[in-house]
């Protein structure tokens, strides 16, 4: 069951949102029929989902320190693989949906912030194995634990980087010279939210696709998805209620749907 304040919100998405025939963009319609709501399958979806469902049962328990949101961040504690595979990585349904707008796009270099145990990682690596994948960890345990799952999926087109983001990202970003797209689930609160998205702009370009992870978490959240859209040089924005979609093609008019998944 949803929280309040999450069913409360999800309930006004679903008053907002509305399907194909609202939708004139040629580009936004294209994308939304094709690859939003695509519903067949690929060779990745039950490579991933069957490490999936077995990470579901590892009782196993490792030392995690939280880099993320809430009260709990900066804090050590053992946790159960079984409960990180449940709480932290994207549901099927969003994971697969990021492994197509990748196959979709095609991206070359590819920022993923926020690594858990690496289930989203492969999607995203899978949908174009000539991408490098660049993903972010704070906690080593848990970078280790994603590295097991990028060696039995045999994927060569990831890196990790380990380390509080605040500092990583800033690094990384000096070494890429531009990105193509960028997945934001690295921490829930507005500040660091909008100080990695302003950062990753400097490396985006026109067809550069950002996306942004649990729009309605928080009031904090919110807010930053609300200035995301408004902001100056962001032109097209989709809002499936988890997952926002941003792009930045000039040629099109400056637009926000809202869009039933």
């Amino acid at each position: 069951m949803l929280p309040f304040h999450l069913a409360a919100n999800y309930l006004l998405y679903r008053l907002r949102a509305f399907k194909l025939h609202g939708v004139h963009s040629p580009f936004v319609f294209d994308l939304y029929q094709n690859v939003i709501l695509h519903e067949g399958d690929y060779y990745a979806y039950p490579l991933v989902e069957e490490l999936r469902a077995s990470l579901l049962l590892e009782d196993r328990t490792i030392p995690v320190t939280d880099f993320g949101a809430g009260p709990k961040a900066g804090l050590r504690k053992d946790r159960k693989i079984s409960y990180i595979a449940r709480t932290s990585a994207k549901p099927a349904k969003y994971a697969q949906l990021l492994f197509r707008l990748i196959a979709h796009f095609k991206p070359r270099t590819i920022f993923d912030l926020g690594t858990s145990l690496g289930l989203t990682t492969s999607y995203l690596a899978m949908g174009n194995k000539q991408a490098k994948v660049y993903t972010f960890e704070g906690c080593p345990s848990i970078a280790a634990e994603a590295k097991a799952t990028f060696v039995k999926l045999r994927l060569q087109n990831v890196q990790q980087v380990i380390g509080n983001l605040d500092d990583t990202l800033r690094q990384q970003l000096r070494l890429v010279e531009q990105l193509d797209f960028v997945f934001f689930d690295g921490n829930h609160r507005y500040e660091p939210t909008m100080r990695y998205f302003e950062a990753c702009l400097d490396k985006h370009h026109e067809h550069s696709v950002f996306v942004v992870d649990d729009l309605y978490w928080s009031a904090e959240m919110k807010r930053a998805w609300r200035e995301i859209k408004q902001h100056p040089q962001v032109c097209q924005t989709i809002d499936l209620f988890y997952v926002g979609l941003v792009f930045f093609r000039k040629t099109q008019p400056k637009e926000h749907f809202t869009l039933l998944y």
